[in-house]
């Protein structure tokens, strides 16, 4: 939450300055009817946004040609955190499953799979065409390294804080469902609750986004620390919580290998991500 928070706040003031210098002058927007399918739409213009204007920008802005096609540089595991908090999305498993005509399991395979596949090629063409361009000058918001006064960026600036927008709610609801059913599991409803914990999450996420602007320290923290958990260490924990047999066998193997590679990135994502802020 305090990713998306932070992104909001990192792409929709350079909308609002360069259309709207005076802030009297904004007028007020009707509520979008499709969220959901708007931020898919904005989702896409952003990618196309990426793809067409990196290769324009002026060589001030460019970064240093020499090793961008390294294999590895040393954040390769802050990286690897920031793309596992873009891939965890297992809170809206439930929702994608109710939101089919026929709710089966082989239909809700195919979903995720075409989902999570085209989600792979839109990061890795974004990935690309920020970075080829860019390299070691590529900001934690890809968006920011282009001009305040670009007026298609400004359109693809629009469309990721919208998209954040639709987002903060769905994961507000996640966080406070946690809370609901882990500490009060027994007791009824409370409206009184129920407006306290929200206020709590929302407030907390924004008291963060305040106290700093910098989109990839957020991501490689919360991605390293939650993200990987959730991504490595947990589902396999699981696997192997109900299944039986020897660790070392076929079948149990690459779950125990998972967790290790996820608990290695876990703690030196978070590490490094903590010594670098530190360190300024």
């Amino acid at each position: 939450m305090a990713a998306y928070c932070v992104i909001i706040g990192d792409t929709i003031p350079h909308v609002i300055s360069s259309l709207f210098p005076h802030i009297a002058n904004i007028p007020i927007l009707d509520l979008f009817v499709q969220p959901s399918g708007l931020a898919l739409i904005s989702m896409v213009i952003i990618v196309l946004c990426i793809v067409v204007k990196g290769p324009l920008v002026k060589p001030e802005l460019r970064g240093n040609e020499k090793g961008k096609w390294d294999f590895a540089h040393p954040q390769l595991f802050q990286a690897i955190g920031v793309i596992s908090f873009a891939f965890v999305c297992h809170h809206n498993s439930l929702l994608i499953f109710d939101s089919l005509k026929k709710p089966t399991l082989n239909r809700f395979a195919t979903v995720t799979h075409w989902s999570t596949g085209m989600s792979m090629l839109a990061c890795i063409l974004m990935a690309l065409s920020g970075y080829l361009v860019f390299t070691d000058k590529t900001q934690g918001n890809i968006l920011n390294n282009f001009p305040d006064n670009d007026p298609i960026v400004n359109v693809a600036r629009f469309c990721f804080g919208f998209n954040m927008f639709t987002t903060l709610p769905l994961e507000a609801f996640v966080c406070r469902e946690v809370i609901e059913i882990y500490f009060f599991n027994n007791e009824s409803f409370s409206e009184k609750r129920h407006r306290l914990v929200t206020t709590l999450l929302v407030g907390g996420a924004m008291i963060i986004s305040l106290i700093t602007s910098d989109l990839g320290f957020v991501l490689e923290l919360t991605g390293g620390f939650s993200a990987t958990a959730l991504a490595y260490i947990l589902p396999p924990a699981c696997f192997l919580r109900l299944t039986s047999g020897k660790w070392w066998t076929r079948k149990r193997l690459p779950a125990v290998l998972c967790i290790m590679f996820g608990v290695c990135v876990m703690f030196l994502s978070t590490f490094l991500s903590i010594a670098k802020a530190i360190k300024g």
